[in-house]
């Protein structure tokens, strides 16, 4: 009897793999049409990229040269905030960015009505907007290591970039919940995206440490992703910490983002419905 139930259960076990796998190698095309479709848009508007990409390195410049009386130590100190305060606004950004102008072109009542899983929509453009922050990151690092004669011999730059990567499934959950705004209004939605940005800014230790907060605020920090990540990067820039000791922080990493991304699909799901329910997703909305 046990044998016959053990049997039964494996079985159960081995339909619901193949259906997750078969899920899998359904949508893994469709996420990856976004992200080329995103791709051509970038190049549509290159000159426009090349611009906010100049943008992120002079304000990332005007941060490293507060550092220079100090040493180069806190210029490296401050360049790893830059870098990571430019990767979450790449980010923020991309995600609304999408929903805002398929709300602009009209066309987004035809994607969430086309047979389309919303996660695959939602995934294909956080996967986008991640790989997109972490090309201009390095970007970024590339020319501030020039311009100041930076010595990262002893950094583990390869860890920083994993950790940066990792970081970006937390983001991406926030990002969803962000989507939230430009899909309620299409005026202003997008660029209130900033306040997201603007409280892990504040909470985080971008540019300070935490203890400099006040008390009431420093509890904050200990649930923003942003903080671990920024720990993490200065260990394996600063500190060259190896893998091994990067390994607690990208599985920390890994967790919120397994539970922010959840979040951040449940509170776009019921934004939708919302925004259906009230005409919002019009052009005029």
């Amino acid at each position: 009897m046990k044998s016959k139930s053990k049997n039964t259960l494996l079985k159960s076990v081995n339909k619901k793999t193949a259906s997750f796998f078969r899920i899998i190698a359904e949508e893994a095309p469709k996420t990856f049409a976004f992200i080329e479709r995103n791709i051509n848009l970038s190049k549509r508007y290159l000159g426009w990229e090349l611009v906010f990409l100049s943008y992120t390195v002079v304000n990332s410049l005007t941060i490293a040269f507060i550092g220079v009386t100090q040493g180069k130590e806190m210029v490296l100190y401050l360049v790893v905030g830059a870098i990571l305060w430019g990767f979450l606004s790449v980010l923020f950004h991309e995600v609304a960015e999408a929903v805002s102008y398929e709300r602009w072109e009209d066309t987004i009542e035809f994607t969430f009505a086309a047979p389309l899983r919303r996660v695959t929509y939602l995934f294909g453009n956080g996967l986008f907007a991640a790989l997109y922050g972490l090309v201009r990151s390095l970007i970024l690092m590339g020319i501030v290591v020039l311009i100041f004669r930076l010595d990262i011999s002893n950094a583990n730059v390869f860890g920083a970039v994993i950790i940066l990567f990792v970081s970006s499934v937390s983001f991406i959950g926030l990002g969803l919940i962000a989507a939230i705004l430009p899909l309620m209004s299409l005026e202003r939605g997008s660029q209130a995206t900033h306040i997201f940005q603007a409280l892990l800014l504040l909470v985080s230790g971008v540019y300070y440490e935490i203890s400099v907060l006040p008390k009431w605020l420093q509890p904050f920090s200990k649930i923003s992703p942003a903080t671990y990540t920024l720990r993490a990067m200065r260990s394996a820039l600063l500190e060259g910490a190896s893998m091994r000791e990067l390994v607690p922080y990208i599985l920390l990493l890994l967790g919120i983002g397994i539970v922010l991304i959840p979040i951040g699909l449940w509170a776009f799901g019921k934004a939708e419905k919302y925004a259906k329910k009230h005409g919002k997703l019009k052009r005029g909305g």
